[in-house]
């Protein structure tokens, strides 16, 4: 196959036309962690990644399943704990080789190993095998009726290719190791890797090959890709012309884009409530010592300390919904009664820390990332002088992704800022990343160190339930019992906003996932 190279310097600026939108330059705070497509289960990774990887399921820019490597599943007729996936026929990776189900089952092991990141999204799977060259079934513990929604981030990658290049093993990115399948990519995706320069540029061209061709718009044609941290910097290149695409538009720029010729913003709810994580161990991680957030006094105390309207109204400028819970509202589950949050009442949340032994407060440090979700760092400065008002003296940590995820996620930090969306639609993935007691297939994601023996069984018990009424009320169950335990301070729902030239056809995704082979032009 014949691979196009494309040279691109920072000052470099192509003028897109309706006649000629083909190069899209694309901006966004921060850049994929890496490349192997089991290392990390990251918004912006994934998102890179399915530029040029595929899953057998995916959702479209509607928010519903459709094909994509499997044309269809179904449960096996007299085994409820199977199910059986069609494989799409005559589809290649980048370098030629053929798709096939010995493949999918490779990629499936691979990504249920212990090394990877993406295991707590399959944790329900015991068996993954070929039936025939164009067919798998995948067996699960016990009855799954929502497995295929879990499937959509398992992304797919050549047996033969990975075995080649020793790359068997998941990277592992905390460690800051890199791997040929952090920096390489053979996909069966639209569009190919060219060059990967990490936090710098990757560069990425249309598969002509590609088995959706004719099926999906694909208009564009080179895809360039630059992470831009500087909110004003990111917007200063979109409005000069260097940049076509930007999918974080800063709230206080939202105006200024929109009312400039040449671009629109699109806009929408996204699937990503943005919260705090607490660690309820006995002891901090900083210091050691007695740990004041062990009592869920104090953490219902810093609950109603943090003011959301405010938040909502001067650092999100209107960009935001405020939440009592960290599920976002997509997710089946929700309902409003469950997102009802207490208004801020600073003498009330005085009165629970010197409930809980607290009267003067007490000190600690918040960690938050600088480039991951819209206007982070300025929602944790404001809730520094929020804890301040009920005498908690915080100290904020604001650093990159790349170091804050590895940091957070090795148990490293005491209280933080995390943003989570829910790719399945269903409480089940909340519930087993973020609060299953931490172990080898669940709670991998859970870094306050909650531990419900209870809970654990029942999220356990609900990925199993084919009883889908019996299973609703097991999930609101779950969901009054950790809104009660307080082991997370929800903080809002984020509001999209990309801004693109006006010649493209787009749809804002919920899921905040640009999906290049949908974008069209007028």
């Amino acid at each position: 196959m014949k691979k196009t190279s494309l040279l691109v310097g920072t000052a470099l600026v192509l003028l897109s036309t309706a006649a000629g939108a083909e190069t899209l330059r694309w901006g966004l705070a921060g850049d994929a962690m890496t490349l192997d497509p089991h290392a990390q289960n990251e918004g912006v990774t994934i998102m890179i990644q399915s530029q040029m990887m595929e899953p057998l399921v995916s959702r479209a820019p509607t928010g519903e399943l459709e094909p994509t490597l499997a044309t269809s599943w179904r449960v096996k007729e007299g085994d409820p704990n199977t199910w059986v996936f069609s494989l799409r026929e005559g589809v290649t990776f980048h370098d030629g080789a053929t798709f096939d189900s010995e493949d999918v089952v490779f990629s499936f092991e691979r990504a249920m190993s212990p090394q990877s990141q993406m295991r707590g999204l399959i944790a329900s799977v015991a068996e993954v095998r070929a039936t025939g060259p164009y067919e798998v079934e995948i067996t699960t513990k016990g009855p799954n009726p929502i497995l295929p929604t879990a499937l959509v981030s398992i992304l797919m990658m050549d047996k033969d290719w990975v075995e080649a290049n020793d790359a068997e093993v998941p990277q592992d990115v905390a460690s800051g190791e890199v791997t040929f399948a952090a920096v390489n990519v053979n996909g069966t995706g639209a569009y190919e890797l060219v060059s990967r320069e990490l936090d710098t540029r990757t560069v990425m061209t249309r598969n002509e090959e590609y088995w959706g061709r004719d099926t999906f718009p694909m208009a564009v044609s080179e895809i360039v890709f630059t992470p831009i941290a500087n909110p004003a910097t990111r917007v200063a290149a979109l409005l000069s012309g260097e940049l076509d695409f930007v999918q974080d538009v800063p709230v206080q720029d939202i105006e200024r884009v929109r009312q400039t010729p040449g671009f629109e913003i699109a806009t929408g709810v996204e699937n990503r409530a943005v919260f705090f994580g607490l660690n309820v161990a006995d002891t901090l991680e900083r210091g050691g010592g007695e740990n004041p957030l062990a009592d869920v006094r104090v953490r219902r105390a810093m609950n109603m300390a943090i003011d959301r309207e405010a938040i909502q109204r001067v650092v999100m400028r209107g960009q935001s919904v405020p939440a009592g819970v960290i599920m976002p509202p997509f997710v089946d589950g929700w309902s409003e009664e469950l997102n009802a949050y207490p208004a801020p009442d600073p003498e009330a949340a005085k009165a629970l820390l010197a409930e809980a032994g607290y009267p003067d407060g007490f000190e600690i440090q918040l960690d938050c990332p600088n480039d991951r979700y819209i206007n982070d760092e300025a929602i944790c400065q404001a809730a520094v002088g929020m804890l301040g008002r009920i005498g908690i003296d915080v100290a904020l940590n604001a650093m990159p992704k790349a170091q804050f995820f590895p940091m957070v996620n090795g148990l490293e930090s005491d209280f933080y800022m995390l943003g989570w969306g829910v790719p399945s639609y269903d409480s089940e993935y909340m519930f087993n990343f973020l609060y299953h007691t931490r172990n080898e297939a669940y709670g991998s994601w859970n870094n306050t160190r909650y531990s419900n023996p209870e809970l654990d069984a029942m999220i356990e018990g609900i990925a199993q339930e084919i009883d889908l009424e019996k299973r609703a009320a097991m999930v609101d169950e779950m969901w009054a019992m950790v809104k009660e335990d307080m082991v997370y301070v929800p903080i809002h729902h984020q509001m999209l906003n990309w801004a693109i030239r006006d010649s493209y056809d787009i749809d804002v995704d919920p899921d905040n996932q640009a999906r290049m082979k949908y974008f069209g032009l007028k």
